[in-house]
């Protein structure tokens, strides 16, 4: 099983991510890390990514979460924010759908606005919340928990929903 840690940037899924995989036992990944260097410069110069600029990181997620399947499973922090990305991502070359649970962590605009403002070393800069805010589509089919609370709190939350 890959469970999927999904939400806009600034939201916290690197952090709850990498608790929920040391709880689990299994490897963290962050969906950032496999996007190819136009993308990051794109979004770097303040320009939001589009369907196209997506479609070869999905792709490449989408086979990564199959290896990651036959494995021991895993977490990856991933924005998702489209329901035809989610789709992407479980498809699988192989055999038909991925396992996946996503974890969707919500919170509200001017919370996350705050908490990216705050953030060093991150290639998106807050300007771009409002495009993946716009681009979100939030998901019926998840587990859903808000972000107010400590990340303890909200991992839980997670656990309590994954039993």
């Amino acid at each position: 099983m890959v469970y999927i840690v999904m939400g806009v940037s600034g939201c916290g899924k690197t952090t709850i991510g990498k608790m929920l995989a040391t709880h689990l036992n299994v490897p963290f990944f962050d969906a950032d890390d496999f996007h190819p260097p136009s993308n990051i410069k794109k979004m770097r110069n303040g320009k939001p990514l589009n369907d196209d600029d997506r479609k070869p990181w999905l792709k490449k997620l989408s086979e990564l979460i199959s290896e990651w399947n036959k494995n021991s499973g895993a977490v990856l922090a991933c924005s998702a924010l489209k329901k035809q990305y989610r789709n992407e991502l479980e498809k699988s070359e192989n055999k038909g759908n991925n396992q996946i649970t996503f974890i969707y962590l919500k919170g509200s605009k001017e919370l996350i606005y705050n908490r990216l403002k705050n953030r060093d070393d991150h290639y998106m800069p807050p300007e771009l919340l409002d495009s993946q805010f716009r681009d979100l589509e939030e998901p019926d089919d998840s587990i859903t928990v808000k972000i107010e609370e400590r990340p303890e709190s909200i991992l839980g939350e997670i656990l309590k929903n994954l039993s």
